[in-house]
């Protein structure tokens, strides 16, 4: 699950990082009034669309505004900015061209920034620890510096049985260039974001940037000035208050339906559905439908212990994108006992009145049991031998040749 920007900055607050005061609006007279203050005061704000994606500085709207964030101290231009955006359908390299409809922009006083800088923390599967990751380079995307300049990306591992130690924070800090003073206040942010990461249970916390800022008083510190946090789906029951910041409007309508019923489903753009057992199973068999020149419509996992419901619920779904000409149906009955498939399979199809081609591939525990089940049923399906064997019939279903 991710959430916007103003409520990672919430999060962070919490655990002591130091954020920008902003105020979330969905009307345009809420940024004004928003604004009119800080601006009387000589000030200028940052008007911030609240979306799901990243590079919504660089983005821009389909009206043809260009920005989606903007630095601005002209009440008339603050207007013009908070019409454009709100309602608005904002394109990023992380929307896609379809982009998202802004419904929430985060108004703050704008900071002098100093110096940028790139923080994270995230699982290094590798390895089975947490990492921070740290760059002086940011403010731009971290895969430019990954790729270019990999020496410039600071990393400390922590060791999960104590967590992370002073020097660690302090030590990543002076590598990143702080000095004097600016150290502790650098290591007093990376701490918290870390504390953000463990006590959320989060998969991923990103701030970038960091920044070197200058205060209204002139005092200098480190300020997280943007952050995008993402979490771990299976530890979210021990979090309420994290769930209840879930914006559904961010998310796909299949998808939401899918997680009602505990089904693991991303939309894709190709017309071969796939249902399947297991995430790397179903990794496997949209590589192999491509392989054979088919297109995967979707990823479809519905787990190790799937119900007869989640398989019909799962069929809906997929019904549900009129992009589908044909389903892969590739079961490997290990938890999985392929006769709850087959059951689920034929009562999907009669409830649904599937009339397109479908392919099933069954194996494992009580597959046997599962094909009688298939074969008494009078369906009109494809049976399928093997993996290979199952993506050459969809394909050829579908386009009328075989690789």
């Amino acid at each position: 699950m991710n959430i916007h920007e103003y409520q990672g900055k919430e999060l962070l607050g919490k655990f002591g990082v130091p954020v920008p005061k902003g105020t979330i609006c969905t009307k345009p007279e809420e940024v004004l009034n928003a604004a009119k203050p800080i601006v009387a005061a000589g000030g200028k704000v940052v008007i911030k669309s609240q979306i799901h994606a990243g590079g919504r500085g660089k983005g821009a709207f389909k009206s043809g505004y260009q920005g989606g964030v903007k630095v601005l101290g002209d009440i008339q231009k603050i207007e013009e900015a908070a019409r454009a955006m709100l309602g608005g359908v904002l394109v990023t390299k992380q929307t896609g061209p379809e982009g998202k409809e802004v419904q929430k922009v985060l108004v703050e006083p704008a900071t002098e920034l100093l110096k940028e800088y790139y923080l994270a923390v995230l699982l290094d599967r590798a390895i089975s620890k947490p990492i921070i990751m740290a760059s002086a380079e940011g403010g731009m995307d971290i895969e430019e510096v990954a790729e270019h300049s990999p020496e410039k990306i600071l990393k400390e591992v922590i060791d999960p049985a104590v967590g992370l130690y002073g020097y660690q924070a302090r030590k990543m800090a002076s590598a990143l260039g702080f000095k004097g003073e600016l150290v502790a206040a650098a290591a007093k942010v990376i701490t918290g974001v870390y504390r953000t990461w463990w006590e959320c249970d989060a998969s991923m916390v990103e701030i970038n940037p960091m920044a070197h800022v200058r205060l209204a008083d002139g005092k200098e510190t480190v300020y997280a000035i943007d952050a995008k946090i993402g979490f771990d789906d299976n530890a979210l029951y021990r979090h309420p208050e994290i769930q209840a910041m879930r914006d559904l409007s961010e998310e796909a309508p299949l998808e939401i339906e899918a997680s009602k019923f505990n089904l693991n489903y991303i939309k894709l753009d190709g017309n071969i559905a796939c249902l399947v057992n297991g995430a790397g199973l179903a990794m496997s068999t949209m590589d192999i439908i491509q392989h054979y020149g088919g297109s995967p419509a979707n990823f479809l996992d519905v787990g190790g212990g799937a119900s007869k419901e989640q398989v019909t619920a799962a069929f809906r779904i997929i019904l549900s994108d009129p992009n589908v000409k044909a389903i892969l149906v590739n079961i490997f009955g290990g938890i999985m006992q392929c006769d709850i498939i087959a059951s689920g399979i034929v009562a999907a199809v009669q409830e649904t009145g599937l009339k397109l081609p479908l392919v099933v591939r069954l194996e494992g525990n009580n597959v046997e049991i599962g094909k009688k089940i298939l074969r008494e049923s009078g369906l009109n399906l494809i049976s399928a031998d093997s993996m290979a064997d199952g993506a050459q019939k969809v394909v050829k279903s579908v386009t009328g040749q075989g690789k």
